[in-house]
């Protein structure tokens, strides 16, 4: 009898744990089923559709936007507009000008400026119409000798052909340096009137004048 009731207690507690087992299961489960759906939906809720990436090409490339090609916000018509570069010599003449305002001593140091300017010109103008006349004096005393002696001109013409012809090369390339030498004074003495300085400071003054 006594043996009869225990096995009947122990089948008891035996039934009621696995009914608590399934219990919690069930209620696990319909706790999770809605934590999962709702996190799907919240993902499919917050997903953004991605747009197709625009191509272009010849028909639809824009025509009038202005396209940067140097970063930073610069276009490439901003960089064309941007002003050329200032020459150095208008920028030297520039401050080498007469001013309003400006004293008698601040007006003569522009003056002596422009003058000594002028003179370093000129004093090229001057060596290369020494050079010049050298050459010129070397060649009429070559070409006299040469042409004096007739057994030279039989025996060496075609080596003076040659040196006759480098003679004029040298002799016309001296002549071209000295013109443009001759110019470039022409040029500062008209940019010394356009910075105010009187005509008594534009003129170059020879070494001789000046002792």
């Amino acid at each position: 009898m006594k043996r009869t009731f225990v096995v009947s207690l122990a089948g008891i507690l035996v039934l009621g744990l696995l009914t608590s087992v399934a219990s919690a299961q069930d209620a696990s489960a319909n706790v999770q089923e809605p934590s999962l759906g709702s996190y799907a939906r919240a993902v499919k809720k917050d997903k953004k559709p991605q747009t197709a990436a625009k191509k272009f090409d010849n028909d639809n490339l824009p025509k009038d936007d202005k396209i940067s090609v140097v970063g930073n916000g610069v276009t490439a018509s901003a960089v064309a507009s941007d002003a050329p570069l200032s020459d150095p010599t208008a920028a030297a003449a520039g401050q080498m000008a007469v001013q309003p305002g400006q004293s008698q001593e601040q007006r003569q140091v522009v003056y002596d400026q422009w003058q000594q300017k002028i003179n370093a010109q000129q004093s090229q103008v001057d060596l290369l119409t020494r050079e010049l006349d050298v050459d010129q004096r070397e060649y009429r005393v070559r070409a006299a000798a040469f042409y004096a002696d007739a057994g030279d001109r039989l025996r060496n013409q075609a080596a003076w052909d040659k040196e006759d012809a480098d003679y004029k090369q040298k002799i016309a390339d001296k002549q071209k340096a000295l013109d443009e030498a001759k110019h470039q004074v022409t040029d500062m003495q008209e940019d010394a009137r356009k910075s105010g300085v009187p005509s008594s400071s534009r003129e170059a003054v020879q070494p001789d004048a000046e002792q």
